[in-house]
């Protein structure tokens, strides 16, 4: 303890210094300040070559407006170039011009500062030692290495001399080559052996050809029957004795020489595809030369098995063997898909808003004095001795103990003697929150993975966890996530993050009050400052009607609604049926895609989509994730009862691998309303706190949640393991400006449009409907409907990619023609026509009627 009191002094006595901050819009013109500056040092330098002399005179006279400056830039370019070249660097003032541009460049696109700083370092040190360099001639020539150059130069050789400082220079060069260029003496000797062999190599073929040269000379000179002697001496396939006429025999050396010469080369296996080349070849040839290839073929059997036995005498003879390779067709989707990649890149769905920004921390405050906690070492000594003499009064021994402190609670690691029962321990929970006079004493015995039981004390003063800096933390930030969510931070003081995407649903449950609608926005606010509008859509859900109308600026960027619906946020429970079975349509339907493009979940259907390998004319697009959040399910289930439930526990049970995610909370929960069936398929839940034991239990199988301290501490479990978070704290002043910032900006036409939906209210026969108020698509659906020989709205829908509520008129219009039967419940509905010369003969009487 003395330790770590001596560190927290030692902290404080530190002085630190406070970062200086600059928005973007001043980096960008600071920027772009200094290349225009840049170019115009540029400018004026290569100008102050040609006219230094005669401005040199007017630098002093700057103020005086009848003195007119030679320079380009005048007065300005006069004076600026008389500094860095004249009285600077030289020729070397010219690095400074390309520095200052990279400097403004690298504010201009944010780029990498510690680039910048490596290129000043070897920017200077290069411009003052070409300084020193052309200092030897600024004698001759002043403008070559400047003052800087000359005065370096006059101070060195006095001394270390002129040879001293030739040896300055080349030291100077060599660190620059091996720092700079990493260069070392093993690069230049591999450049040297390599130079070396090339230079061998290429004398070699020249000796070569000249051989082959002379050898063509004098087989030239000899006669031509001599040449074909000799080949038939030297050949190891000749056969002597053959008789045949000189015509024949040379033409059978010319048509057999070039694959004969290589003949050694090739294997035994493929001795017979060459007798049988030979045998092709002399099909048509005089029965003389039919007869010379079948005895030289016999002979060739002969000869390599000589040279396999021998080595090849004459390889400058010898014609070069190569080996042609024919590489496999490829598929030509894939080719298809690459080629389209190429061309045009992948598939980005974010292009129709590629102008989006997301929200910036500065939209979100800072609670409390600081986002750090501060430690109370009395209260720490006063409850560690608190909590261990308690546990002696009853005969309980600790061999260790040790505090993590957190945001809102303090953790108590005991290790207890050899022979201690847990259970003991446990039990005296009451006991010691009585002994510490706290509320909110919460007994871990074990913690899981750990070999101690915990004790939880509530922190006297307890630290607020604002959004900002969950938000700010790398842990997020870098959460290489589908659907980041930042929850707050655990009892380490560590950022809280996990995937919705993973969970794969969330319960949110807990007493009026304690932080719900808190942690609602905590929710939705992580996902907005992590992804895309068109990456993820929200269905909001809010019976009390005030809790998520907040989010309406972000109607046309993030929500998703029904066709007909005037508000994207949801407060009419009948219209909440409708959403729920319109999100089944849309389950299914997400289904179809991903069964056609034989994929497994939504992940990998939309990296094949932005691989370009599926086709948006078969009905495929890319599919963002869709989030509902439902703010208070108990008013739902006490209104609508089984009507919501249905549809709700279908979509937990299937819509996790399509990318459909759901988010409820209630401040009601009892058996009735987080039922069996719901609590299944919600593995990852999240207690505030709760007034009794059995609705803790209800919400996580397990007491704990009525040991909290509220104001947002929690507990969240995804499994068997609990862990209790301080809930993130952002008001709603600071979710209207993250709505505001992001309504301001351009957005898509229209909120994100769910299939359409009518309840059984919708459906039954329309015999009064006018043919002038037939739809266009009648007659498309008429055929439809009589070649498949199915009356329903779903084939439809199919067929002709249609709405629900546009089939279902369809269907109605096609009852009253007559074409399908009545509505008969679940069964689909009877096709009245056999055939299509059936359908156009009532469409031809409908109208001569």
């Amino acid at each position: 303890m003395a330790k770590e009191k001596s560190k927290k002094t030692a902290n404080k006595s530190k002085f630190t210094i406070p970062k200086l901050t600059v928005s973007r819009p001043y980096k960008i013109i600071f920027g772009a300040m200094l290349m225009l500056f840049s170019i115009a040092l540029l400018i004026s330098f290569i100008s102050f070559f040609f006219t230094w002399k005669q401005d040199q005179s007017e630098i002093f006279e700057f103020t005086n407006r009848n003195v007119e400056a030679q320079n380009l830039l005048r007065k300005f370019g006069a004076a600026v170039s008389h500094f860095f070249v004249y009285n600077g660097f030289g020729i070397a003032a010219f690095i400074f011009s390309y520095l200052i541009f990279v400097t403004g460049l690298a504010l201009f696109f944010s780029s990498n500062k510690k680039a910048l700083v490596n290129k000043w370092f070897w920017g200077v040190l290069s411009a003052s030692w070409l300084a020193i360099l052309f200092g030897f001639f600024a004698s001759k020539a002043p403008l070559l290495g400047g003052r800087i150059g000359y005065e370096m130069n006059d101070f060195l050789q006095v001394y270390i001399g002129k040879i001293g400082v030739i040896l300055l220079l080349l030291l100077g060069l060599i660190f620059y080559l091996v720092f700079k260029l990493k260069l070392t003496p093993e690069h230049f000797v591999s450049f040297y052996t390599k130079k070396k062999e090339a230079f061998k190599k290429h004398a070699h073929i020249e000796e070569d050809t000249d051989h082959i040269v002379t050898s063509e000379a004098e087989t030239n000179s000899a006669t031509k029957n001599s040449v074909i002697d000799d080949k038939i001496e030297d050949a190891p396939y000749t056969s002597k004795g053959t008789s045949t006429t000189k015509s024949s025999f040379e033409i059978s050396v010319e048509n057999l020489q070039p694959t004969i010469s290589n003949f050694s080369r090739l294997n035994k296996d493929d001795d017979i595809a060459i007798e049988n080349s030979f045998e092709e070849k002399t099909e048509g040839v005089p029965s003389s030369q039919t007869e010379l290839t079948t005895d030289t073929s016999t002979q060739l059997e002969v000869s390599t098995q000589e040279q396999e036995d021998t080595t090849d005498k004459d390889d400058d003879e010898a014609l070069n063997f190569e080996v042609k390779k024919v590489e496999e067709e490829k598929e030509v989707t894939d080719n298809l898909s690459n080629k389209l990649v190429k061309d045009f890149g992948e598939f980005d769905p974010t292009l129709e808003l590629s102008n989006y920004r997301f929200p910036v921390l500065d939209l979100l405050a800072e609670h409390g004095k600081g986002s750090g906690i501060t430690i109370n070492q009395e209260e720490l000594e006063e409850n560690k001795n608190t909590i261990v003499n308690t546990l002696k009064n009853y005969k309980i021994e600790i061999a260790q103990i040790k505090a993590t402190i957190g945001p809102t609670v303090t953790l108590y690691e005991i290790v207890p003697e050899a022979g201690i029962r847990i259970s003991k321990i446990k039990n005296l929970e009451d006991d010691i929150a009585l002994s510490l006079a706290a509320l909110g004493i919460r007994i871990i015995a074990p913690i899981p993975g750990k070999g101690t039981i915990g004790i939880e004390v509530p922190n006297k003063k307890p630290s607020i966890v604002s959004m900002r800096s969950v938000i700010a933390a790398q842990r997020f930030q870098k959460a290489e996530m589908e659907l980041p969510i930042a929850f707050g931070k655990n009892i380490s003081n560590e950022t809280f993050v996990v995937d919705l995407a993973k969970m794969p649903h969330l319960l949110m449950a807990g007493a009026t009050g304690q932080g719900k609608s808190v942690g609602l926005n905590a929710i939705l606010t992580s996902l907005l400052y992590k992804k895309h509008p068109a990456e993820v859509k929200f269905v909001l859900v809010d019976p009390k009607k005030v809790e998520l109308t907040i989010y309406n600026k972000i109607e046309r960027h993030y929500l998703a609604k029904l066709p007909d619906s005037e508000e994207a946020i949801i407060t009419d429970n009948t219209k909440v049926i409708n959403t729920l079975n319109s999100l089944c349509i849309e389950m299914d339907n997400r289904y179809e895609l991903l069964k056609n493009a034989m994929v497994r979940n939504i992940k990998e259907y939309n990296q094949k989509f932005k691989q370009r390998k599926l086709n948006p004319n078969d009905g495929h697009k890319f599919l963002p994730y869709i989030v509902l959040v439902v703010d208070e399910f108990a008013d739902l289930i006490m209104t609508a009862g089984k009507e919501v439930e249905t549809p709700i526990a279908r979509l937990a049970q299937l819509a996790r691998a399509i990318g459909i995610h759901l988010i409820i909370a209630t401040q009601r929960p009892s058996v009735n309303v987080i039922t069996g069936i719901i609590k299944a398929n919600f593995p990852a839940r999240v207690a505030f706190r709760v007034t009794s034991k059995i609705d803790s239990r209800t919400i996580l199988d397990s007491p704990g949640a009525d040991q909290l301290i509220g104001k947002g501490d929690m507990l969240y479990t995804q499994g068997n393991m609990l862990t209790r978070i301080q809930c993130a704290f952002v008001d709603t002043p600071e979710v209207d400006k993250i709505a505001e910032f992001i309504g301001s900006q351009k957005a898509y036409p229209d909120a994100h449009l769910l299939p359409e939906y009518v309840g059984e209210e919708g459906e039954g026969s329309a015999l009064d409907i006018n043919i002038s108020d037939r739809d266009k698509l009648f007659k498309d659906a008429a055929e439809v409907i009589v070649t498949a020989q199915q009356g329903s709205a779903s084939l439809l829908q199919r067929k002709l990619k249609l709405g629900y509520n546009r089939a279902g008129r369809l269907i109605d219009q096609l009852e009253a023609a007559g074409i399908v039967g009545p509505f008969e419940g679940s069964k689909a509905r009877q096709v009245l026509v056999t055939d299509l010369v059936a359908l156009q003969e009532l469409l031809d009487n409908e109208k001569n009627s």
